[in-house]
């Protein structure tokens, strides 16, 4: 993509920690044009920039195919904690919310970049033993297959900054206990940690510049902002 072109971009899970992460480096990026969100609920505190669409139905976007429309990136950052959760369950709500979104994009949109946030450790064999990696696993190669520019994002532990912070009370509890670790971490596997900032840049670097990669781990991310 051209240095000097402008992007417009799509915003899932706005309000998860790394969600608010994304919008806040977008705001503050001059690569970026327009702004969507699209939740289930407004966002508290809408910036002017921001367009945003309150849908009831995630498991059906074809109604808001016009609106989507004319879009570079999409930053998918929505999900939720796999703990104590059937993985019947748990698919319906990471496999089949994320491809109702990416199939409907892919139609109107198949020239953008699909920035899918799974995490470190998702299974791409889609047979390891841990549920949750199987279907974030799962949930990347179906997005691979569609015709667009799909990427799948899989950080591993990242400290929260600027205020960015969690909703899910398990996560906030073990940052709240392991936050101090991270200059430790980052000392001893560096290639496994980083901060919500420089994942937030990240995935701009990712949507403006397309990496021929198309699954990228922290030490690849980083990568991509070092020097910037």
């Amino acid at each position: 993509m051209p240095d000097d072109q402008l992007v417009n971009v799509i915003l899932f899970g706005a309000s998860g920690m790394v969600g608010q992460t994304v919008l806040r480096e977008v705001l503050a990026d001059e690569h970026i044009d327009t702004i969507l969100v699209i939740g289930r609920t407004p966002l508290p505190d809408r910036p002017e920039r921001v367009r945003e669409i309150v849908h009831g139905n995630f498991y059906d976007f074809s109604s808001l195919a016009d609106d989507m429309t004319g879009y570079d990136a999409c930053f998918f950052c929505l999900g939720v904690s796999a703990t104590g959760k059937k993985e019947q369950v748990y698919r319906r709500i990471t496999y089949d919310i994320t491809l109702a979104a990416g199939t409907v994009l892919a139609q109107v949109n198949p020239t953008m970049a699909f920035l899918y946030v799974s995490g470190m450790g998702t299974d791409s064999s889609e047979r390891g033993r841990l549920m949750w990696a199987r279907v974030k696993g799962a949930t990347e190669n179906a997005l691979l297959g569609l015709p667009f520019r799909a990427y799948g994002i899989r950080p591993g532990f990242i400290l929260p900054a600027h205020g960015v912070r969690t909703k899910t009370r398990l996560y906030a509890a073990v940052y709240q206990v392991t936050g101090w670790l991270y200059p430790v971490l980052k000392r001893v596997a560096p290639g496994h940690v980083m901060t919500s900032e420089e994942l937030g840049r990240a995935m701009i670097a990712v949507a403006v510049d397309r990496p021929e990669l198309r699954v990228l781990e922290t030490r690849d991310l980083k990568a991509l902002v070092a020097g910037k």
